[in-house]
Order: C-alpha cells, then structure tokens, then sequence
C-alpha cells in the first residue's frame, strides 16, 4: 500500500479520499505505530532511539517502520550508517495529536472504578 499517490494534481473523489483516509487511519490503529508516529511528531529519530521510545525491539520497530514508508507517511535520510526516520508532513502529526485528545477526553469520562 503506498498511499502518497493521492497527492496528484488531480482533486480526488470524495470515495477516493474516504478510501486514502481509511487506510491511514488503519495504520495508526496499532499502539505501536501510533506510539512511533507520536515520537516522530517530536523529531527525526533513528531506529534506536525509536525503540527505546516505544519499549520495542529493534525488529518490530523496524518492520513497523516499514510499513509506514511504504505507506508514504514517514520517509528517511542516511546519516553515515545511519537512517534517520521523520514524519512526511505535519498533517500526520496533527493527526495523531487530535487521536490523543479524543482518547483524553474519554478518558475523562470514564466511570471511577471501586
């Protein structure tokens, strides 16, 4: 899946565009994704640092990664051996900062448990 396509010079249908958004959405419903994708809306980070922000290996941070990239929705630089991740563009961060506040406010409105 390689969602960047929808940026064309074209306005894409609003079928189009529930579909490209369903899809993302999808993508972010995993904590581990999401928890990457909120470390990334911070800054640019490695692999390391990635999983040690999300207490996950390497490997799954990484294989997560992947799937992001292949989605369009991070991108990478080398910096010597290293490959620096970061978000693609800012919508993305809002977006998972709006999910965080949705997720607070039901939180808040939880019942007390005894």
């Amino acid at each position: 899946m390689h969602l960047s396509g929808a940026h064309g010079s074209q306005e894409p249908d609003d079928g189009e565009r529930i579909t490209v958004a369903v899809e993302v959405l999808g993508l972010l419903a995993d904590r581990t994704r999401l928890t990457l994708l909120r470390r990334l809306g911070e800054g640019e980070a490695d692999v390391t640092t990635l999983a040690e922000s999300c207490a996950a290996t390497r490997t799954s941070v990484s294989q997560h990664l992947a799937r992001l990239r292949l989605a369009g929705l991070v991108t990478t630089r080398k910096e010597g051996r290293r490959v620096i991740y970061r978000l693609e563009h800012g919508h993305l961060r809002r977006l998972v900062e709006e999910a965080l506040s949705v997720a607070d406010h039901q939180i808040g409105h939880l019942p007390a448990h005894d």
